[in-house]
């Protein structure tokens, strides 16, 4: 069980459990006030739903899960959650997802392992390997789903970063270079996608660590703030 300032997440069933990833491309994704029709693709314990719902109190949150227990997890998560009116979980594949709608937004913390070794467990498999969700599968989806004017915001590892971008026909508008420390390489990279043009994308850098023992760097305290408790 994990806490937040405004909900519980239970994780003992899904195959993805809470992580630094969830929590980043939830707090990071840009939340208008205008955005009515929210999506979150692959949302495992319900964690990035029950975020961005937080965030945007008259969105209408939807929660694609392709894995059974996942997704009874998110459901329980969902009713126990003060927004349990908003948001609304569907046990199925997204790329057979059909919806009556568009959406203004849609958030992702997708599979990314393309080639390595996969674990016995295939729940765990499906969650974190591209063979039920490819990055081009997930752009296409996107492509498909969104709104004229919607964005599209994904958190993948570094080395994937050209391969999500050149993977479909939407138009990078925001990147984040995601660090664990100062001066370490990037090890994430957080990116929002629009249908139109918008002109040369805006380049942002997020350290996670401050440099010493376990503390934290301001940014990221001010990003996740709103969500972790130990940022009181």
């Amino acid at each position: 069980m994990f806490k937040f300032k405004q909900f519980t997440v239970h994780q003992q069933r899904s195959a993805m459990k809470v992580g630094t990833d969830g929590v980043l491309i939830g707090a990071w994704a840009s939340v208008r006030p205008a955005d009515r029709a929210v999506l979150d693709i692959g949302t495992g314990t319900g964690l990035i739903a029950l975020m961005l719902a937080q965030r945007n109190p008259k969105a209408e949150v939807v929660a694609v899960e392709i894995d059974t227990e996942s997704a009874a997890q998110a459901c329980e998560n969902v009713a126990e959650s003060p927004w349990s009116d908003r948001i609304k979980v569907e046990r199925c594949a997204v790329q057979e997802f059909t919806p009556t709608m568009k959406f203004d937004l849609i958030v992702s913390n997708p599979p990314y392992f393309v080639d390595s070794l996969k674990c016995p467990d295939e729940s765990r498999n499906t969650a974190r390997h591209t063979d039920t969700l490819s990055f081009a599968e997930l752009m296409h989806t996107a492509e498909r789903l969104l709104a004229p004017d919607g964005r599209l915001a994904v958190i993948v590892p570094a080395e994937a970063a050209l391969s999500v971008i050149a993977a479909g026909k939407l138009h990078l508008v925001r990147r984040c270079d995601v660090r664990t420390k100062p001066n370490g390489a990037p090890k994430r990279v957080m990116l929002e996608f629009s249908p139109r043009f918008e002109g040369v994308a805006t380049r942002e850098e997020l350290t996670i660590g401050d440099g010493s023992n376990g503390g934290y760097s301001p940014e990221y305290i001010a990003l996740t703030r709103d969500f972790y408790l130990k940022f009181d």
